[in-house]
């Protein structure tokens, strides 16, 4: 009698062990949504989601990485867009070093061989805006600050 007392507390633990793990997990989707417009845009992903007092996310947003090799963007001019009053962020990297100019907002950065530059300024100007290969005269980029 005390085997079998014991064989079906033993299964009774590993029942509600198996309920627990199944019914009491986190949502743990990997769902990681981007919003930017183009083919090559790519998406540095963040570590580390803290979470605010209130229980909201408080990660840094995904920067969308546009890629230039041969003095090309991969995939095309990328769309970038954004609001007004947010900020702009955006990283270059590229196969060959130039210098990157934000039309409008009149922004250059070099961006060295192999390397990468980041963007990171406010939204002040509504519009349509290029970011290009100064010294190639290739637009790689345009920003649409909407109202």
């Amino acid at each position: 009698m005390n085997t079998r007392t014991a064989l079906i507390g033993g299964a009774l633990v590993v029942v509600a062990v198996v309920l627990f793990v199944v019914l009491g997990g986190g949502d743990d989707s990997g769902n990681n949504d981007t919003t930017t417009s183009g083919n090559a845009v790519e998406n540095e992903t963040t570590t580390g989601d803290k979470k605010s007092p209130e229980g909201e996310s408080t990660a840094k947003p995904q920067v969308p990485t546009i890629v230039v090799r041969n003095g090309e963007p991969v995939g095309g001019v990328q769309t970038l867009e954004f609001s007004a009053g947010e900020e702009i962020r955006f990283r270059v990297s590229s196969d060959e070093a130039e210098e990157i100019h934000v039309h409008g907002y009149d922004i250059a950065k070099e961006v060295p061989a192999g390397g990468s530059v980041d963007f990171d300024f406010p939204a002040e100007l509504e519009g349509i805006y290029e970011a290009e290969l100064e010294g190639l005269g290739v637009q790689i980029a345009e920003l649409r600050i909407n109202p």
